[in-house]
């Protein structure tokens, strides 16, 4: 894709894992796909040990940091549990410690549970943004249901967040689409709201369903160049060059079907991850 490696490019999507931990292999490889830097998600919480090995708030912040000293444009994200008895005080940590924003998975919740809606203020009050994953979720255990898009609305009611819904919502696209249509029409219906939904393309959408969704997305008709992100799925400790370089090439062939202009698909690629940041 001639267009994606002019361009040095935000991924708004990394993880950490247990395991090897080698900084220099992970900018080597992401500057190979054509990747200056992105969103470095933390360790889970205690609820998600099938993931990762977690460790205490600080611990696990403390290495999120460590991960994101190797480049400039690495922006640390805390992957927080918002219903856990100290949610709230976890992110009063996390942003005195100086995170980006946060990551949170509905896994056994719903998205309006009123002690996750508590934590959700206090971020929003901290000028913080939510990385939320919605769509299917592959963890083993019946928890798909409180990730459909639709099941985020409540969101509109928390002042001032900024909050994306990751993997296109897959296989829910469709719907994820119709709620950022609806957080746009309520913006303009009610001036005191100050919510604003991105919508993260990471990887879910499988590639036979790629085309379908991107083409869905950018031609419904709704105004959106500003609010899209790119993201990889990949992981600190084994950043995938190879996949990451097939996703764009994929990508960059869609959005040039599509025609998109050249400053929507600057904006997927950098300018909307550093917007949704605030940085």
């Amino acid at each position: 894709m001639r267009q994606t490696k002019k361009r040095m490019i935000l991924d708004g999507h990394i993880h950490t894992r247990d395991g090897e931990a080698d900084r220099k292999a992970f900018v080597r490889k992401m500057a190979e796909a054509g990747v200056g830097g992105g969103a470095v998600t933390s360790l889970p919480p205690p609820s998600f040990k099938s993931y990762a090995g977690s460790a205490p708030p600080a611990e696990r912040l403390d290495k999120l940091f460590w991960w994101c000293e190797a480049g400039a444009e690495l922006y640390p994200m805390y992957w927080l549990d918002p219903i856990e008895d100290d949610a709230v005080q976890q992110v009063e940590l996390a942003v005195k410690r100086g995170v980006a924003g946060f990551k949170i998975i509905c896994d056994r919740f719903p998205p309006g549970d009123k002690r996750a809606m508590k934590a959700y203020r206090a971020i929003a009050k901290a000028g913080k943004p939510i990385l939320f994953h919605s769509g299917i979720l592959w963890d083993g255990k019946a928890s798909s249901m409180f990730n459909r898009p639709a099941e985020f609305e409540c969101l509109i009611e928390v002042e001032g967040l900024r909050f994306s819904l990751a993997h296109i919502s897959w296989p829910w696209c469709d719907e994820a689409i119709a709620v950022y249509g609806k957080f746009l029409v309520a913006r303009r219906r009610r001036s005191e709201l100050s919510v604003e939904m991105f919508i993260d393309i990471t990887p879910g959408t499988p590639p036979i369903y790629r085309r379908e969704a991107l083409t869905r997305l950018f031609t419904i008709g709704y105004e959106l160049k500003g609010n899209v992100v790119f993201g990889s799925d990949s992981a600190a400790n084994e950043y995938s060059t190879n996949s990451v370089q097939q996703w764009l090439e994929r990508d960059g062939k869609i959005f040039e079907e599509l025609a998109l202009p050249p400053e929507t698909i600057e904006g997927i690629y950098g300018g909307n991850l550093r917007r949704f940041l605030g940085v």
